[in-house]
């Protein structure tokens, strides 16, 4: 041990009003050596056990130390199996470190079993292993925390409304619901990746709306989701004026369709690349100077944030537009299992979901503020959440909830078509 390490603890001691004798010191540095990689960790440990200690003095005698130990060795457990629950920090050559718990133990996954989804940083694990020797423990299994039951959730939340809807009563549940299962027809169509400034985009979108305009009965909603624009409206962006005009010519298209402008209504949530303040989640609705020109031939649209959510009588939706596949596997620390699954999104749908939030990436990849990071809660859990994202089409139902995403209509030209009553996903392509 470096005589740099004993100045450390010194110096630690003093800032927290502490004197060391030389025996407690000795029996600091045998502690910390066990943690040769962690040292700053361990020894901060050892200091924040010590400030909840009843000591008689502020001098840290062998027996002072010895009682801090005993603390930390009864919050670690003995030899045997158990579960551990916190947070990924840090990845280095197979073994991670939990932020979260109240002893810093050394995690060996060498040998673990991993289970679906994709274990990023800063993602909640919950490991199952056993105790190798004091402070070393080695996982069997780990996962994300158990789901819980939708049910569950509102029965113990008693009636508080967290997805932003307001609360209902009862009376007005029960006559929603009702209104519910005679809506057998309501579709809600979503594309995503709408470039307004691509010609055959544009035509393929008159096709599709042409398409709905002639059906007997059409959609209640149409939901069109970023980005709006081919090339990234940052900073070099120097056409917002070309890409008013861009939205006023949807506008027109969208008003050539009567029956659409009249009974359909017009849903616009920006991308991830859309024009916004900045790239931080949740994001704003699209600016009124953008989108007033296109507000003027369809009175009905509306302009929202991104997530954005809505309730179709009793049932809760999310949107989600974010390339969100592609950035969770870049993210990703190990492997996900293909065990239960190898494709991808299902993968990314369980991570989500078990997690309970949209986006649970390191604010260094997305950052999120954090005033506003209650949008991107997903607890309780809701009926459908619509993943846009540039990867291939897909649904998956995953304990009662559905997910999808419609891919890109600028790339693939695919789209969805959704019937919520049925929660029956339609895949669409020209």
């Amino acid at each position: 041990m470096s005589g740099q390490t004993r100045k450390k603890i010194q110096k630690k001691l003093k800032i927290r009003g502490y004197s060391l004798k030389t025996d407690g010191l000795d029996e600091i540095l045998s502690f910390v050596n066990r943690f040769q990689d962690a040292e700053d960790e361990a020894i901060d440990l050892l200091l924040d056990q010590l400030d909840h200690q009843s000591l008689i003095s502020s001098i840290i005698d062998k027996e002072a130390v010895h009682q801090v130990l005993s603390t930390i060795q009864s919050l670690v457990g003995q030899r045997g199996r158990r579960w551990v629950m916190g947070v990924i920090s840090q990845l280095e050559d197979g073994h991670f470190y939990l932020e979260d718990l109240t002893a810093a133990i050394e995690i060996d996954f060498s040998k673990a079993k991993i289970t679906t989804g994709f274990f990023t940083e800063n993602t909640i694990i919950v490991a199952e292993g056993e105790m190798l020797s004091e402070g070393i423990f080695q996982v069997i299994t780990c996962g994300f925390p158990p789901l819980e039951n939708r049910d569950k959730s509102l029965k113990v939340l008693a009636g508080h409304d967290f997805f932003g809807c307001g609360t209902l009563t009862k009376e007005e549940t029960l006559r929603l619901a009702d209104l519910e299962k005679r809506a057998v027809n309501d579709m809600f169509v979503i594309l995503s990746d709408i470039w307004l400034d691509n010609e055959q985009v544009m035509e393929k979108l008159e096709t599709v709306l042409n398409g709905f305009e002639n059906v007997e009965i059409v959609p209640s909603l149409f939901v069109f989701m970023g980005d709006f624009c081919s090339h990234p409206c940052n900073l070099s962006f120097h056409s917002f004026s070309s890409l008013r005009s861009q939205f006023g010519k949807l506008g027109r298209m969208i008003e050539a369709h009567p029956r659409l402008k009249e009974q359909s209504k017009f849903l616009f949530i920006p991308g991830p690349n859309d024009t916004g303040p900045s790239t931080v989640l949740p994001r704003c609705a699209l600016p009124k100077y953008l989108t007033e020109e296109l507000q003027k031939h369809v009175p009905n649209a509306i302009f929202s944030s991104n997530p954005c959510r809505v309730k179709f009588y009793t049932q809760e939706m999310v949107f989600f537009r974010q390339d969100l596949l592609y950035r969770m596997r870049r993210s990703c620390l190990i492997p996900p299992s293909t065990e239960e699954t190898d494709d991808p999104f299902e993968h990314l749908v369980a991570t989500i979901t078990h997690q309970s939030h949209l986006c649970p990436l390191p604010l260094f990849v997305q950052p999120i503020i954090w005033n506003y990071d209650h949008c991107l809660h997903l607890y309780p859990t809701p009926h459908t959440i619509v993943l846009g994202d540039r990867s291939e089409q897909k649904a998956f139902k995953y304990t009662g909830i559905t997910c999808f995403n419609p891919g890109s209509f600028s790339d693939d030209s695919t789209f969805v078509a959704f019937r919520p009553c049925t929660q029956e996903v339609e895949f669409s392509a020209l």
